[in-house]
């Protein structure tokens, strides 16, 4: 890539691929910039904000910057039945992202509840292979490994199908 100073515009032009950066207009880099930058931080010191309990519980869904109708707001999605818990931290949490910025980037918390996935039961429940019970001794008798595994992953994806 190419510079090029031209003295009579006083601009630099840059040859060949530019960065998506370099194209936008300013207004448009200043507006990303302070809206990115406040979600980023928040996203990388969440544990930091809210405490280990509240981390397990709660993330960061959006941020919503100020405009002439309403203050910024985040949105915290938060596991249902632990809102109240949230709620009570509420302030505190708003307190520490600001203080942590260094000005009042946050003024309102909005919570969102989400259902947990039930994976966890999932896991408990017993797995029932499509194998019968004569085809898993045959099995259990080969001495070749990745072959055995091999068979019961197999059974696995039938069951799955």
């Amino acid at each position: 890539m190419n510079s090029k100073n031209y003295n009579k515009n006083n601009r630099k032009f840059i040859q060949g691929l530019r960065s998506f950066k370099d194209i936008l207009p300013s207004k448009v880099k200043r507006l990303i910039n302070k809206k990115g930058q406040i979600y980023s931080e928040i996203l990388d010191n969440w544990r930091y904000f809210v405490g280990n309990d509240l981390f397990n519980i709660s993330f960061p869904k959006s941020f919503k910057n100020e405009n002439k109708l309403g203050s910024s707001c985040l949105t915290v999605m938060v596991k249902r039945g632990n809102e109240v818990n949230f709620e009570y931290s509420k302030n505190q949490v708003i307190e520490k992202i600001n203080s942590f910025l260094g000005y009042d980037a946050i003024q309102n918390i909005k919570l969102v509840s989400f259902e947990e996935k039930k994976e966890e039961l999932k896991e408990k429940q017993t797995i029932y292979h499509v194998t019968k019970n004569k085809f898993k001794k045959q099995i259990s008798d080969i001495k070749n490994n990745k072959i055995k595994n091999s068979l019961i992953e197999l059974s696995k994806v039938f069951k799955k199908k």
